[in-house]
Formats: structure tokens, sequence, C-alpha cells
């Protein structure tokens, strides 16, 4: 007889104690003071950025752990591409009856810093885009990295580094973390360099992590206060206009010292984010929870499976047949209403959720309840 029993409802998981200690890890952190960040860790000048470079190689080496090629026609067209720059030319219609096993066909992905000129060296991911199987002892072969414009920006060649491993046999495979992805440090060489604005016009933008009206305006008078009246001007909720010397010398100096001057944090708006796969909830401090009632009962629903077998007469030239008779039985159990006070604080927020005694698979229908009812002060928040 099989039986499958699913319950709505049942005692706090290892996993929910945890996010309850986090939680209120958190709320302990209400009674310190606010701590003074810097203007870099909030905000950060317009135009200075990464870029991001992609490149499509191949990766030899491997211990018959690559690409079945019969399957991935493109790891052997690569490699007939890959020889024929070399000098060697194959007989025409061998290329595609080439048995690779140690060669895997890779997409090799980089981020090009602010600011890097030719010479220097940067790290890239490489990941399998084939069958293969490994990519432990592997070498990358020469691989141009192309910018969104599809101009070459650097090349990246090198020995992997695969944060894995594993091993089969007999129909029996063990492994542990991922063998199809790995990186290469410094295996990329900066070719061409990518122009920033930083030295253009008489100012700069300084743009904020997060849109805050009272952050950007906080920035703007610390900005004059430390550096001089009327530089700083607040544009909007995530700009703020900065007036800098000319000099390229002298700009640089004056972000550095710009960077670090600091800046009291504010607090942020009520948030509470939900991961409706993982079942994680997680409360920011401005979180506040008004007085409300709620009622949250046991659900369990059994399914039990017997198989029944039904035979043919002696002699009837029938055949057995084996059917199954399924029972479903629905089990709710009544709920208690739970009064639950006005909580100001995480803290208080915090002991009121465990007082229901809920999984965070029940938590989130319920904060959603919650919200709806308007008793949560909270923007909530799905990913």
């Amino acid at each position: 007889m099989d039986a499958m029993k699913a319950s709505s409802h049942s005692p706090l998981t290892r996993t929910a104690r945890t996010l309850w200690l986090l939680l209120a890890l958190a709320a302990a952190g209400l009674a310190t003071p606010a701590q003074a960040l810097r203007i870099k860790e909030v905000a950060a000048v317009q135009g200075v950025r990464s870029n991001q470079l992609t490149g499509y190689g191949l990766v030899v080496g491997l211990d018959g752990t690559g690409d079945q090629t019969t399957k991935m026609p493109y790891t052997t067209q690569a490699m007939s591409n890959y020889l024929q720059q070399m000098g060697i030319s194959l007989p025409p219609g061998t290329a595609s009856q080439l048995q690779l096993k140690n060669v895997a066909a890779v997409i090799v992905t980089a981020q090009l810093p602010a600011f890097a000129q030719p010479g220097q060296q940067i790290d890239v991911n490489v990941s399998s885009m084939g069958n293969a199987k490994s990519l432990k002892g592997g070498t990358l072969i020469v691989t141009p990295l192309r910018g969104a414009d599809g101009e070459i920006y650097a090349l990246a060649q090198g020995n992997m580094v695969v944060g894995g491993a594993g091993a089969s046999s007999g129909g029996s495979k063990v492994q542990i973390n991922h063998l199809s992805a790995g990186r290469i440090p410094l295996g990329a060489q900066v070719e061409r360099a990518v122009p920033t604005p930083l030295n253009e016009g008489d100012t700069i933008n300084l743009g904020l992590n997060a849109s805050d009206f009272q952050t950007a305006r906080r920035v703007a008078q610390v900005i004059n206060a430390k550096l001089g009246n009327g530089l700083a001007t607040a544009l909007d909720g995530r700009t703020v206009q900065v007036r800098a010397p000319i000099d390229p010398g002298a700009r640089v100096g004056f972000i550095a010292d710009l960077e670090e001057l600091p800046l009291e944090t504010s607090t942020p708006s009520a948030k509470v984010v939900i991961n409706a796969r993982t079942g994680s909830v997680v409360l920011n401090q401005a979180v506040t929870l008004g007085p409300c009632a709620i009622a949250h009962g046991n659900l369990s629903i059994t399914i039990s499976s017997t198989p029944v077998i039904s035979q043919p007469n002696p002699l009837s030239q029938g055949q057995t047949v084996v059917t199954q008779k399924s029972d479903i039985t629905i089990n709710q159990e009544p709920g208690n209403v739970i009064q639950m006070p006005a909580s100001p604080q995480l803290a208080d927020v915090v002991k009121a959720l465990n007082t229901l005694g809920a999984t965070p698979g029940d938590l989130l229908a319920i904060l959603q309840a919650i919200k709806a009812a308007g008793a949560l002060n909270a923007e909530l928040e799905v990913i």
C-alpha cells in the first residue's frame, strides 16, 4: 500500500528556526546607533562602469570527458577551423567524422573593468555549452572576447580551475559541485581600452545605488558642507550633480576626497521580501505590524492506494488484471484565533509571527493576508 500525506501546517523546522534567529539578530541591531557610511558605498560616479565580454572557444586536454562530437557538430567544425588557421587542412568530408573526446565547446565570459588598459589581465569564466561530462584538467585555447559592439577587447587562454570532483564506475556515479564550468584567474589580456567620459565637462554626476530623495539630499548637503557651498545639487531621487575641477589630476583627487565623506544613513522604506521558490522571508528594520487577529488551521490530505487483483474464471481464456483502489481522506483541524498585538519594532514583529507556529511556506500566505487587511505596514515584494 502506497501512502502520500501532505500537510500545510507542521511544527517549525530547522530552516524556520534559522530564519527567525536571523531576523532576531537583525532586530537586535536596532538598539545600536546609526552607522555612518561613506558616499562611495551609496553612490558611484556615472560613466565609470564595467563592460561585459563574451566569446566562443574550445577547451582541449580533457581526459575523455569532452563533447560527444556526433551529437555536437559545432565542436568538430570549430576544431576544423582552428586547424586551418594553424595551416593544417583536413581532407574533404573528414571533419564531420572526427571523434574528439578530449575537446569541449565552451562559452567564455569576462568583465572588463573601468579604465582597464591594454596589457592588463582580467579573470574569465568558462562554461560548457555541449554535453561534456567535465572540464577538469582542460586548457582553453586562444579565444577572442567581444563586447556588445562586436569589437575584440581581450584574448583569453590558460589552464582551467574547476572546483569540483567526480567519479563513475559500473553504473554508479558520484559528483561534488559542478564540473561543467570553471574559472581562469587572470586568464585574459586586455587588447583595447574603453573610453570613459570622466574628464568631460565641468561637472560629474553621482548615481545612487537605490532611488531615495532623502539620501540624495543628504549627499548634496554633505558635499556642500565639506567641499564648498553650492558644489552639489540633487537633480532627482537618484542623481546628484557636482561641479568638479577641469584638470584631470585635480578631478581625480576631488573624487577621491568626495567618496570618503561620511554620510549618516536614513531609515529605509519598510519592505518584506518573499522568495516563493525557497520559502524565504526577509524583513527590514522599518517593518511594523498593526493589531489584527489571525486564524490558522491544519489541513492534511491522505491518499491511500491498495492494489486489487481480478482473476478470470478457469478455462475462460481471460487475463488477470491489476487495478488500484484509492481512498482519499481530508482532515482539517480547527484553527485558533490568535490576536496579534501592535508591533512597532522588528523584534516585536518576529515575536508576534513566532506565536503562529507557521512554516515559511504558510508564512507567505499569512503575510499577504495581513497586508491585504491593512495591518502590515510594509511593501511586499515577491521574487
